[in-house]
């Protein structure tokens, strides 16, 4: 396993699209573990491929109950609606106000390329949002409402 550099905004590969996983290789298996080490090693709450230059649709998300992987997901269902201050790896220092849904209900194929759903609110709700915009080169400074804040990298809610 090991850490991989996180781009960063401006970086042309986070406005891309990525592509689906057609099965779990080796590679992928490796891409995976690498995300997680990734993500933990900076303090995440998820990382999405992109954000570690490759475009492949996974994403990895730990809200502190556990990691989660999602390959090639699909968000199904979306309800209410929750306003809370992200950040991101891949936009160090500065945080903003995003309204997203409360409740959300994804499709996905987990590291085994076997198919389940995954419902979550709040923070996970917000997470999986944030890392699937991710996936179709969206990042969250384009959703914020009023001005992107300075903060300290350890503040963040979420990513």
């Amino acid at each position: 396993m090991a850490i991989r550099n996180v781009r960063e905004i401006g970086d042309p590969v986070l406005n891309k699209t990525a592509k689906e996983v057609k099965e779990i290789t080796p590679r992928v298996k490796e891409l995976i573990e690498d995300m997680l080490e990734t993500m933990y090693e900076y303090d995440g709450v998820g990382l999405a491929a992109p954000q570690v230059g490759i475009l492949k649709r996974i994403v990895v998300i730990d809200i502190g109950e556990g990691p989660i992987v999602l390959v090639n997901p699909v968000i199904t269902l979306t309800e209410g609606e929750q306003c809370g201050s992200e950040g991101c790896l891949s936009v160090p220092g500065k945080a903003g106000m995003v309204t997203r849904p409360n409740h959300v209900k994804v499709e996905a194929y987990d590291a085994n390329m076997e198919k389940f759903e995954l419902e979550g609110t709040e923070l996970l709700a917000r997470a999986i949002c944030h890392e699937c915009d991710h996936l179709d080169g969206k990042l969250y400074v384009d959703l914020v409402e009023g001005e992107l804040m300075d903060t300290d990298q350890e503040d963040f809610d979420e990513e």
